[in-house]
């Protein structure tokens, strides 16, 4: 049971009332002809394979999700691992990226507590490379978490994988938590 995309009345719906919005907002919001809707998933997409039920733009605002304010208005990246000049961006850019895209301080973390994470770690039988489960990360950065971080995202070059039954994937994070994982593994050419 795979991803069916929506049509033009729940686009709409998604979207909500636009009443009282004024008219050049409700143009922008409008699912008109400016965007092509999303199309159906092709063999091997995550779509194609996994449901997705859709979430209203009401019923996101409802979920209360995490936003930066006067004391959570930080980006903490955790650099996992090492980071070679030929296989990954610098640190120092990585750290850049962020606060100019959110607008946001952004800054290297560097753990005083927490010791050597021990991490769960298999060898990918079709890859042969070493990977690391992405949900042991993200429970030792919860344990590490500022009290004023926005999120701690660490990065990494090692691959990762959330569950044994899973292949792969490309980074993994917790909204609620503020944390999250990203590998750039997969980027590498090398790989």
């Amino acid at each position: 049971m795979g991803f069916k995309p929506p049509g033009h009345g729940e686009r709409l719906k998604a979207i909500g009332s636009m009443a009282g919005l004024p008219e050049t907002l409700r143009l922008a919001l409008d699912p008109g002809t400016d965007f092509e809707p999303i199309p159906p998933p092709k063999p091997g997409d995550w779509l194609a394979a996994h449901p997705a039920l859709g979430q209203t733009f009401e019923e996101f605002v409802r979920s209360r999700p995490n936003r930066p304010d006067q004391t959570r208005n930080k980006i903490y990246l955790f650099p996992l691992g090492e980071f070679s000049l030929e296989g990954s961006p610098p640190v120092e850019i990585l750290n850049e990226y962020p606060e100019v895209f959110f607008g946001m301080r952004t800054e290297v973390f560097s753990p005083k507590t927490g010791g050597d994470p021990r991490f769960t770690t298999r060898i990918n039988p079709f890859t042969r490379e070493r990977q690391i489960l992405s949900t042991d990360v993200l429970s030792y950065l919860k344990s590490l978490l500022p009290g004023h971080a926005f999120c701690l995202l660490a990065v990494t070059r090692q691959d990762l994988y959330p569950d044994p039954a899973w292949n792969f994937v490309f980074g993994q994070a917790s909204l609620r938590d503020r944390v999250g994982v990203f590998s750039f593994a997969r980027y590498d050419p090398a790989f």
